[in-house]
């Protein structure tokens, strides 16, 4: 487990860019891998080296991340035009200064998979060798458009410069060498530079980059941690580059993906066609849990030993206790299956659906906001809603709660011991006592009494085919 900066150090996301090149209206930041937004990744590195001391700053789209991540807005700080990193630091400085830091950690909101243990090392370098400005450096075989580190011949770190302004006549043929975005400032250094930052560059936008130069000129130390001794493909460095567009967004999800299913089944998980599962950051599984793919689990899924999660399910916030089955191709969200119970195959588990111990829903059974008692059934084609059902009650094939008037939902209570037969609609309010037999084809809008037959359907009258002479 890392362990955390001293609390002088501080931290900054940039996430108040629009991100163009994804093409899409919401903020970059807001694209999910495995089902949590980029941003909550970045949070999550950040979490236990810094435990609350750090701030975000958002733009475009900023209502759209307090939404979708409420834990950010006590801790935001608005860039209301976006005019480049070093703007983003200068609409975050008072904030930072108020927080009595000697130090901020600057990272950016679409780095995703950036390493706590890697933050950690260069922090602490920096703090050993009193750097001014440090940062993280990657040295790629083929740099394409990254910021460019240029080195004096001692090999110090001389500046940083964007490669659409890197002039090879002023700083001579670019290494390999490129800038990661992850910094580390001493706050009374790098004050007095913030005003120093122009915006006389291609792209009009102020930079934190140009604070290593400043910093050096000023006779401040300025460190580079490089991460690869040698040259990596970008393939290998997509741990610290930030995703830009949707490409970058899936390979750096398969790399989460690849390495969170690899962890799961050296925990002796058993994973059937690992290739094809889907496992969320926040998903607890127990040694002895099966999953077989294709599926996902997503959220604050907890899988207890024994439980079995078959092919092509969908599981988010769902708790599957010991010896629990999902059959294939089941639809799981925010439901409670106790053990021994099973779903599927094709259910649908709404929030608030619970099966208590030994109970089961069959093919194309909904369940959403309804409780299955002690080993009781509903086998086929039913919708359960709003509903409460007692212990070893059967519900029949093509059976309705119908717990909507049109402007209110309604409970349906059915006891203990009772059974339901086929195609029968239930008009909520209502309850029906244990051990109650209801036949099929009943539409039943008054309470059944316990022990009694409920009969709701016209009589059958059969009639001659042939014509009167």
């Amino acid at each position: 487990m890392t362990a955390a900066l001293p609390n002088s150090v501080g931290g900054l996301v940039l996430a108040a860019g629009k991100g163009t090149r994804m093409h899409s209206a919401k903020p970059k930041v807001l694209h999910e891998l495995l089902d949590e937004p980029m941003l909550w990744h970045v949070h999550q590195a950040l979490e236990p080296l810094l435990a609350h001391r750090f701030w975000t700053v958002l733009g475009f789209g900023a209502d759209q991340v307090c939404k979708r991540l409420p834990e950010v807005t006590a801790r935001c700080v608005l860039q209301h035009e976006q005019l480049g990193t070093g703007h983003a630091l200068q609409c975050a400085w008072e904030t930072l200064r108020a927080a009595s830091l000697t130090h901020v950690l600057v990272v950016n909101g679409d780095t995703p998979l950036v390493p706590p243990q890697a933050l950690s090392k260069m922090v602490h370098v920096a703090l050993e060798e009193k750097a001014a400005v440090a940062f993280l450096s990657i040295t790629l075989n083929d740099p394409r458009s990254f910021g460019r580190v240029v080195r004096s011949c001692n090999g110090d770190v001389a500046a940083i410069v964007e490669a659409k302004d890197y002039d090879r006549t002023r700083f001579g043929y670019p290494t390999g060498e490129i800038n990661a975005g992850i910094y580390l400032l001493q706050l009374d250094a790098v004050g007095p530079l913030l005003g120093q930052l122009g915006n006389n560059n291609r792209s009009g936008e102020y930079y934190i980059t140009d604070l290593v130069g400043l910093a050096k000129a000023a006779g401040h130390v300025v460190l580079a941690e490089n991460v690869s001794a040698e040259g990596m493909d970008p393939e290998d460095a997509i741990l610290y580059l930030g995703i830009n567009a949707p490409a970058e967004l899936v390979a750096a999800e398969e790399h989460m993906r690849r390495c969170i299913v690899t962890r799961w089944a050296a925990e002796n998980v058993l994973i059937r066609s690992p290739d094809l599962v889907r496992i969320g950051p926040r998903v607890q599984l127990t040694p002895g849990a099966e999953i077989h793919g294709p599926c996902e689990l997503y959220g604050q899924t907890t899988l207890a030993r024994g439980a079995l999660v078959m092919s092509h399910c969908w599981v988010k916030d769902a708790t599957l206790e010991s010896d629990t089955t999902l059959h294939p191709f089941s639809h799981v969200e925010r439901a409670h299956l106790h053990s021994g119970a099973a779903a599927g195959p094709f259910a649908r588990l709404r929030p608030g659906a619970v099966l208590e111990q030994g109970s089961r829903v069959g093919n194309f059974v909904e369940m959403k906001k309804a409780r299955l008692g002690r080993n009781a059934k509903a086998g086929h084609l039913t919708y359960l809603g709003d509903a409460e059902i007692g212990p070893d009650t059967n519900i029949g094939a093509g059976t309705i709660t119908c717990n909507y008037d049109g402007a209110r939902k309604h409970l349906t209570k059915i006891g203990e011991n009772v059974f339901i037969g086929s195609n029968t609609a239930l008009v909520a309010p209502v309850h029906v006592g244990d051990r109650a037999l209801v036949a099929a084809g009943s539409v039943i809008t008054d309470d059944v009494p316990a022990d009694a037959l409920a009969l709701a359907r016209g009589r059958q009258v059969l009639k001659s085919k042939k014509p009167a002479s």
